[in-house]
């Protein structure tokens, strides 16, 4: 039942595990070249925030609940936001491929400001992305349980998050058995015979007693009795 929302979960981790990896890769160079005397506060939080990114995504696949998943990409959103922000405005508008020839000081010496540029601009473009991507997410865990528990199930936000349904589908066990909203849309509505309905009616205030009638119409009467 819930296949699809897992493929497109897992998906969405690779996808920001391997750009969280890049700027920690482009962040740990910039460690080698400018600390401890340039640049130190950013150079810093930009080691932090993709480790703690790569680190909670492993935390979150051995607790995988709803409540637990928008609570951690709320923070880790918030984190790459500040980053994305900070880094805008150490780099900003600035078109790198004017910068050759120049040379930026490093901790033992200089490097191409053209190089740094790129890098800069590279983890300016990765922090975005990463931000609107757990945004996204978190909005489609929060539509995707609150339609679980529009369909019954109440503790949606604390049971297992492989249980929620993708639009379309019913939330459970890939394995667990039901029916397609769709199929339940397909199954025709027979319309109830008036005197059916009118036999209900009666027999919910006096009891009754049916017999076989004419033309395979049932012969309802009412027994006396005190109404229950």
């Amino acid at each position: 039942m819930t296949v699809v929302f897992t493929n497109i979960r897992i998906a969405a981790y690779v996808f920001i595990f391997a750009l969280s990896a890049t700027v920690l890769g482009v962040a740990s160079n910039f460690a080698k070249l400018f600390l401890p005397h340039v640049q130190h506060d950013y150079t810093i939080f930009s080691l932090v925030v993709p480790s703690v990114t790569i680190f909670a995504l492993l935390l979150i696949l051995q607790f995988a609940q709803p409540v637990v998943e928008v609570l951690v990409h709320v923070v880790l959103g918030i984190l790459w936001l500040t980053m994305a922000s900070w880094t805008s405005d150490i780099i900003g508008p600035m078109q790198c491929y004017i910068l050759g020839g120049i040379s930026t000081p490093t901790n033992n010496g200089s490097m191409s400001a053209r190089s740094y540029c790129y890098q800069m601009k590279v983890m300016e473009a990765f922090s975005w992305a990463l931000f609107i991507s757990l945004l996204g997410f978190i909005v489609i865990v929060i539509c995707l349980t609150s339609r679980a528990i529009a369909f019954g199930r109440r503790y949606a936000w604390t049971e297992h998050i492989s249980q929620l349904g993708w639009f379309g589908e019913l939330p459970g066990y890939p394995t667990e058995a039901g029916i397609s909203p769709s199929i339940l849309l397909s199954i025709p509505v027979l319309p109830v015979p008036r005197e059916e309905v009118l036999t209900f009616s009666k027999c919910r205030v006096t009891p009754c007693l049916s017999s076989p009638g004419a033309n395979g119409v049932p012969m309802v009467s009412q027994m006396p009795g005190p109404v229950p």
